[in-house]
């Protein structure tokens, strides 16, 4: 098993190069920053007066960029106990007052919210049963305008997402990491 630590960059915002030290645990898989740094810029840099959920949140990696980018609503849910405790440190030392971490089920989570902005669904790539589910809970948790982005191990068809009511706004692939940006329909 991995231990040690390894470290999350927050690229841009309020917080961009502080360097957040993270516990690694075997199939934890921080969001590559060169997908992240996409990602926010398909999304626009400025997140000001967004609400997001980060329901598979990890490391933490997407939420945090989140917030650091004016985001004034963060949920960050994760079910791993010593995740959670280190989600509640980083969100401590950066006084991201934002940020909400809870501990949980991510369907769980996502059938409590609504009006979301921006949906961050980066399940275990492990448990491919879960991506479907997490998808319909979250467009039932997202605003009209509101985005969702799903990082998968492979590519999402078009038609599939079509007949689940969204729309592939935008994708990319880098190593492993298939990227999408959703909308609803």
């Amino acid at each position: 098993a991995a231990t040690g630590a390894g470290e999350i960059r927050i690229i841009g915002g309020q917080w961009r190069r502080t360097r957040l030290v993270v516990a690694q645990k075997p199939g934890l898989r921080p969001t590559p920053d060169r997908v992240r740094e996409t990602l926010f810029n398909w999304l626009g840099q400025d997140l000001s007066n967004w609400k997001c959920v980060d329901a598979f949140s990890g490391t933490g990696a997407l939420g945090f960029e989140a917030a650091s980018r004016g985001a004034t609503s963060v949920i960050m849910n994760e079910q791993d106990a010593a995740l959670v405790q280190q989600l509640q440190r980083l969100q401590q030392k950066l006084d991201a007052r934002m940020v909400k971490v809870q501990r949980g089920d991510a369907l769980s989570c996502l059938k409590t919210v609504a009006g979301q902005d921006l949906i961050l669904l980066d399940p275990p790539f492990g448990q491919t049963e879960l991506f479907e589910p997490a998808l319909k809970a979250a467009i039932a948790a997202l605003n009209d305008g509101g985005f969702i982005y799903l990082e998968a191990p492979e590519a999402w068809a078009e038609e599939r997402l079509l007949e689940m009511g969204l729309e592939l706004h935008r994708y990319l692939k880098a190593g492993a990491v298939h990227a999408h940006l959703l909308k609803k329909q």
